[in-house]
């Protein structure tokens, strides 16, 4: 027997819906639907999920008067599997409605809301008040009577279902039966359970087909890892100067990144550099010999976009070292950094790709204050279809050497139609193949791109640090952009080392890996935050001595034997978000509170009925965010969400220490950022 493609605890039986005819000629349906989700308020773009998310559907409905009304939403799986999920009400005062499903099958699903009278719920409704309050009773008790012989004699409906439901509407027409035990049926929880299942529907109304894509679990659930190929296995000459790694030498650094628990590798780009205009160190414009210049700097006399750099080996070494990686767990993804240096052979092939200034030199990119005389971006509106077509071989190119993920650099600076137009393309030959925005940008082309299709996006998770920058920035994460936006809440990168890491020490450090490694399921580390790299070029949030324009010569092992390195630490961090799978969840984060404005308080819970291993799980995580302090408060839970009722005690675990403690809805806890600055805490089998 096949398995089902979703997880559910609200399925119910598929029943076809009989749509209620209107002799009206109106744009507003019988029982009114809006806002139906997960959708994109950006254009005509289809939501997104990953395989094993656990989606919440939802709709506003409503109908006049007092009558009750139920919701339910009809899934159709790509391979044309039909199921159907009671929706239950929010009861928020908006009239919404939910229905969470783990989605479990790659590819296009079909979803529509129908929305109804909910007959038998109106009876108990109004029966419930009546007849307890003796007004109308023997009318109430008559027209449930009636309800149960129209539901009994569904032959859709278990038989058991109808011999209960028989003798129900004998008892309440019995006029020996008083009104307490006719009470009593009304309120049968498993007749209402049988309602449940089997509504009674009038007025049925169906909302519109939509469409969601489910996309390969990549797309949403990873922890990466960056580093430079050329500094892996760097050594220094007797003479001074550095001779680079290579994708052989890089291999041996492939063990420690996955001991660390990464499953993603991301390189800069592995292409030829240029020498016109190379960078020196520190973004300096005069190179000295021996300076390997940006990786960004694509292309030189040793070609361009679909070659290696020399010195890093050949193509066939970048497929071993893709073989590699995978033996240990790893995929590799590549930076696709649509530029290029002043001698890309696109420079002398197609002039015509970059804008020409009135002087007939060619124009370099720029970031005000930055600028890149490195670099000169293409003009994408001068040959399109030129443009397009050589982009779409070099993503291909990359795919057939064993790449499916690519990191693309700046796609805010590139047109929108572009990006939609490539993603389309490859996803539809090839859907595995996942594209991370770095869309350091305005919050509307970072969400506008990923509306449009790239699987995931930086951030801004980088420059909020305070708790209430973090409470209101995670909540949006999970609740406000989830339906199309996956965030890589990346820790650091080349070009990012805030005030905060600066600034920080060590707590810093082990602050951000654990809020990055616990709030959102795809998380990321640039090589050397591990060993506390914090010193940056003054004036500036970058590094000194900056790995961009430089090989970069580390002593990994040995800060671990010292205790210098955060890897072990990091390695906790991964291991125990591969043991929680509520922690590879992006939509289930609530926010709590503490009585301390340093303390960050959220939850990550997964009901049992759409967890992968059928068991609820729940972590609470605790987070001094001062750095520089010890932290003493009380923290303030809703225990309802993971279904503890308030003032109820519960075992929690601290997942780092091993420590113990039996909580409740108001803990104290003691926090120092010099030793332990969280505490991630599982909930244990509560009492």
């Amino acid at each position: 027997m096949r398995s089902r493609p979703w997880r559910s605890a609200s399925a119910i039986p598929v029943r076809a819906a009989r749509p209620w005819q209107s002799e009206r000629d109106t744009v507003t349906p019988r029982v009114p639907q809006a806002l139906p989700s997960p959708s994109v308020p950006w254009g005509p773009y289809r939501p997104k999920a990953f395989e094993g998310e656990v989606v919440p559907f939802r709709v506003t409905a409503f109908r006049e008067g007092h009558d009750r009304i139920g919701a339910q939403l009809r899934l159709f799986s790509p391979s044309g599997d039909e199921s159907l999920h009671r929706l239950v009400a929010l009861e928020d005062g908006f009239d919404r409605w939910e229905a969470e499903v783990a989605l479990l099958e790659q590819g296009v699903w079909r979803f529509r809301f129908e929305a109804f009278a909910d007959d038998f719920a109106t009876w108990e409704h109004a029966a419930s008040l009546k007849i307890a309050a003796g007004v109308d009773a023997a009318l109430m008790r008559e027209l449930g009577a009636v309800l149960f012989d129209g539901a009994g004699a569904e032959k859709s409906r278990p038989a058991a279902q109808r011999g209960v439901l028989a003798g129900a509407a004998r008892l309440l027409r019995d006029p020996t039966v008083d009104d307490v035990e006719a009470l009593a049926t009304v309120e049968d929880p498993a007749i209402a359970e049988y309602f449940r299942e089997r509504p009674l529907m009038s007025l049925v109304t169906l909302g519109d087909d939509l469409d969601l894509l489910v996309e390969r679990e990549r797309a949403g659930v990873g922890a990466w890892y960056e580093f430079f190929p050329r500094s892996e296995g760097a050594k220094r000459l007797k003479d001074g100067t550095i001779k680079s790694g290579t994708f052989r030498t890089a291999m041996k650094r492939l063990p420690a990144v996955a001991a660390m628990g990464f499953d993603v590798l991301y390189l800069p780009p592995i292409h030829p550099i240029g020498t016109e205009n190379r960078k020196g160190r520190n973004n300096t414009l005069d190179p000295q010999p021996g300076d390997p210049g940006s990786p960004w700097a694509i292309g030189s006399e040793a070609g361009g976009h679909d070659t290696v750099h020399p010195d890093l080996g050949t193509l066939a070494d970048f497929r071993a070292f893709v073989r590699a990686a995978r033996a240990e767990g790893i995929e590799v993804a590549l930076d696709l950094a649509l530029q290029a240096a002043p001698d890309h052979p696109w420079v002398t092939e197609h002039p015509e790709w970059f804008t020409t200034l009135p002087d007939g030199s060619i124009a370099y990119a720029e970031n005000p204050p930055k600028k890149y005389q490195d670099i000169y971006p293409v003009n994408f509106d001068n040959d399109p279809d030129g443009i397009r077509a050589e982009v779409l071989r070099v993503v291909r190119h990359w795919i057939a050497q064993g790449v499916k993920v690519f990191r693309v650099d700046n796609p805010h600076t590139k047109p929108l139609q572009f990006w939609e137009w490539l993603i389309r393309e490859v996803n539809t030959a090839d859907p595995d193949v996942v594209f991370l925005a770095e869309a350091f940008t305005r919050p509307a082309p970072l969400q506008s791109l990923a509306a449009a299709g790239f699987q995931q996006s930086y951030t801004y998770f980088t420059w909020r640090n305070t708790k209430t920058e973090l409470e209101d920035f995670l909540s949006g994460l999970a609740h406000d952009t989830a339906d199309f936006l996956r965030p890589n809440l990346f820790v650091n990168t080349p070009d990012i080392l805030t005030e905060y890491l600066q600034f920080g020490g060590r707590p810093a450090y082990r602050i951000r890996a654990a809020i990055a490694a616990t709030a959102a399921p795809t998380y990321g580390v640039y090589a050397g935050y591990e060993l506390y790299e914090n010193v940056a070029r003054p004036g500036s949030e970058e590094n000194i001595d900056n790995e961009k324009y430089e090989y970069k010569l580390r002593d990994w092992a040995g800060a671990v034997e010292r205790g210098d390195s955060l890897a072990p630490y990091i390695a906790q961090l991964n291991e125990i978000r591969r043991a929680h799978p509520a922690l590879r969840q992006l939509r289930n984060l609530s926010v709590h509170w503490s009585d301390d404005d340093a303390i960050l308080v959220y939850a990550k819970h997964l009901e049992a009925a759409v967890s992968p291993d059928g068991r609820a799980d729940t972590v609470i995580v605790v987070v001094n965010t001062d750095p520089h302090s010890v932290r003493q408060t009380m923290v303030h839970l809703d225990t309802r969400v993971w279904g503890v009722a308030p003032g109820e005690p519960y075992e929690v675990e601290d997942l780092v220490t091993g420590a113990r403690w039996t909580w409740s809805d108001h803990n104290y806890v003691m926090l120092d950022a010099f030793t332990e600055p969280v505490h991630i805490l599982h909930v244990k089998e509560q009492r």
